[in-house]
């Protein structure tokens, strides 16, 4: 078994975020509490830039936003619009060179790129790229972007024009923030797979992946940047390009189901309120007599709240999660492994002992984890563990931004529910349906891509196996 927890969930890869200051705000700062915001996107790299007259500063480098920026870096990075990023890698290595914003010169100057997505069709544009002699310097798809980007702009009036060209030759899903000498530039693929929104503090335009990154640092939420939109942001203020559309948007359903923080809003709907509903639809579709509903940290917290109001079961805290286990935690051999375990999540004796247990996580992905958790829980003395779930099985990869693992790894892919039940020792298993989880982003505004349950992708991917890193 892997004893990362990551390796058992899906992750989301990145975080973005942008300021254009038009007051008396310290840019680099603010880009610094907008990533510390946006950290449970991307843990394995990040990095700030700024234009300062026409120079574009930057620091990125490998790890979480506090290890790579302190007074005196950001003191550095002095400049009046700023870009920044943070990454977790999937098929793209987790190197240095890999890490955001992409800072290029070109015949136009300089632009910095920050990247949250993935696109389907980055291998053959690169590889097309290459034969017409362009050196690459890295391995993620944002390279590619750029790249594109900065020829358009050769036969272009603008750099408009030019992302405009570019979003006609890329497919995938992408919310991008540019910075050019004059400009800070946010967009939004058709699908409006990855979110993006608009805030103003004071008189100050702020971009970023997520709501909770605005409260961060005082912005007031503005709008959503809308699928195929591309927002242009200069010291005359904010004005809009959308592109064709021709398709219903297609926002990632896990970013209410896990990615997005609990205090945010995803296009209209609050992601705290539908993991509630998960909740509620849960315990509506799959009752069972018990004593205690509980939530596997974090992710399932929220909707063993909404289970134990609409069930009457009460609510508890029954597994303590180790905060200060980090990335650098030295992994156990393979007789070391419950009590690495053990280390890193713990069930609380006291409140589960005798008692039948409900259990809530938002995915089961290779059931190997929620396996030890069982048997901590009944290790604990729990005299039942029923696990539910507050999404469908998910049996299929993800191209758009999240790293999954093959479809031969997904233990929905080959096996039932009763099958998956008894691999991971719960006393019951049941799955909120797909019908009850597209309910629950309440007064959402959007569509929803749900193609990891079913296979139906918005658009066609790559064989599996192939993948591209993005941003």
């Amino acid at each position: 078994m892997e004893m990362d927890f990551r390796l058992d969930k899906l992750n989301e890869e990145c975080g973005v975020f942008g300021v254009f200051n038009n007051d008396h705000h310290d840019v680099a700062h603010l880009t610094y509490y907008g990533l510390y915001a946006l950290q449970h996107r991307g843990q394995e790299s990040a990095g700030i830039a700024v234009n300062d007259n026409g120079t574009i500063l930057y620091q990125k480098d490998m790890g979480l936003v506090p290890e790579i920026f302190n007074k005196v870096v950001l003191d550095h990075l002095k400049g009046k619009v700023a870009v920044g990023h943070v990454r977790y890698s999937t098929t793209g290595a987790s190197l240095r060179e890999n890490a955001q914003p992409m800072v290029i010169k070109y015949r136009n100057g300089q632009m910095a790129l920050a990247h949250n997505g993935n696109l389907v069709n980055a291998a053959e544009i690169r590889n097309r790229l290459e034969e017409s002699g362009t050196v690459f310097q890295s391995t993620i798809d944002s390279e590619v972007i750029v790249n594109l980007i900065s020829r358009f702009r050769i036969s272009s009036n603008n750099i408009e024009e030019a992302i405009e060209k570019m979003m006609k030759e890329i497919r995938g899903s992408y919310a991008l923030i540019l910075m050019t000498p004059r400009k800070l530039i946010g967009v939004r693929d058709p699908l409006g797979l990855r979110p993006l929104c608009i805030g103003l503090l004071d008189n100050s335009f702020v971009l970023a992946s997520e709501t909770c990154a605005l409260d961060a640092v005082g912005a007031e939420f503005v709008r959503d940047v809308n699928p195929g939109e591309i927002v242009i942001i200069t010291e005359d203020g904010l004005k809009s390009i959308q592109t064709e559309v021709t398709e219903e948007s297609k926002v990632c359903i896990f970013e209410y189901v896990y990615f997005a923080r609990p205090d945010s809003y995803i296009d209209g709907a609050s992601v705290h309120q539908a993991r509630i509903e998960a909740g509620v639809r849960l315990a509506k579709e799959h009752p069972v007599e018990a004593d205690l509903v509980i939530g596997v940290p974090d992710s399932g917290l929220t909707a063993a709240l909404g289970y134990s109001r609409q069930s009457g079961i009460p609510y508890g805290q029954g597994l303590l999660k180790n905060r200060y286990v980090g990335r650098t935690f030295i992994q156990p051999d393979q007789s070391q492994r419950e009590t690495g375990v053990r280390i890193k999540l713990n069930a609380i004796k006291s409140s589960i002992e005798g008692k039948r247990v409900v259990m809530i996580d938002d995915s089961i992905v290779r059931g190997t984890t929620t396996r030890r958790i069982v048997q901590i829980l009944k290790a604990a003395g729990a005299k039942e563990v029923h696990m539910r779930v507050s999404s469908p099985p998910i049996k299929f990869p993800c191209y758009f931004g999240i790293d999954t693992p093959s479809r031969q790894q997904l233990v929905a892919s080959k096996h039932s529910i009763e099958e998956i039940r008894e691999l991971i020792g719960a006393d019951s298993l049941g799955y909120l349906s797909l019908e009850g989880l597209l309910a629950t982003p309440v007064g959402s505004k959007c569509g929803f891509c749900t193609a990891c349950f079913h296979g139906e992708y918005p658009m066609d991917v790559p064989a599996e196996g192939v993948k591209n890193s993005c941003g």
